[in-house]
């Protein structure tokens, strides 16, 4: 339906999302928006999962550098660049569409999606927050090149936790984008099984499996959550 990603630009694509993004993004790749892949033998053979303990530690502490492509007031268009083992911790997006490409690396997504209509429970203790069900969306690991994702206010994986495999960069579209008002500011999230608080309880599931339940408690930015500005360096935005 489009042309190349070169014939057309990265503006032209921006118009196009609403369209068809799928047609507009599955060949970008990182070149496309000024980065360079940055992945090592080492981790290509061994990612998250053949590091020792102080290695993720120190790996976990390096930011997150954050690319503001565009933006404007009914959309924001950015990249995350995170290094191995770095985590950008459950969080949601309230009433949003997010349309995402990873450019280059590989990145394991755990999604979830709120159950409807809402299941609460109440926690113990003056400082505990109520948790609410959720359904496992996906848990998997997107190695570039592939397809785009697309999540939705209330389907797709709308909260979503990502851990970087290898060095990657994710493209995010994000419509509306986040505002300080209530409603539209992000939250945090703790997730736990589904038995912490309702151990022989299967009401809230039905013939559901257990194990594609959690309940989620919002929480305070953790303190860990390192993420740094940088400076976008792929083509200009033109609109």
């Amino acid at each position: 339906m489009f042309g190349s990603v070169a014939e057309m630009g990265i503006g032209h694509i921006f118009m196009l999302l609403t369209y068809d993004f799928h047609s507009s993004t599955d060949t970008l790749g990182p070149a496309d928006v000024g980065l360079t892949e940055e992945l090592s033998d080492d981790d290509l053979e061994h990612g998250n999962f053949g590091l020792n303990q102080l290695d993720r530690a120190e790996r976990r502490a390096q930011p997150i550098t954050y690319l503001e492509v565009y933006k404007c007031h009914s959309s924001t268009m950015c990249i995350f660049c995170l290094p191995t083992s770095a985590v950008f911790p459950l969080h949601n997006h309230p009433e949003m569409t997010v349309f995402s490409k990873v450019l280059y690396g590989s990145l394991h997504v755990k999604a979830y999606d709120w159950v409807e209509p809402a299941q609460i429970q109440e926690r113990k203790g003056p400082s505990s927050s109520p948790v609410r069900l959720a359904k496992l969306s996906a848990d998997k690991v997107l190695t570039a090149p592939c397809e785009a994702t697309v999540l939705y206010p209330k389907s797709g994986g709308n909260l979503h936790c990502l851990t970087a495999v290898t060095p990657c960069a994710v493209l995010d579209i994000l419509s509306p984008p986040y505002r300080e008002e209530p409603g539209r500011k992000y939250s945090y999230y703790h997730d736990y099984p589904y038995s912490t608080f309702s151990a022989g309880n299967r009401a809230f599931i039905g013939n559901g499996k257990e194990e594609d339940y959690a309940w989620l408690a919002a929480i305070e930015t953790p303190d860990d959550l390192n993420i740094c500005d940088g400076k976008y360096a792929g083509p200009a935005i033109e609109l």
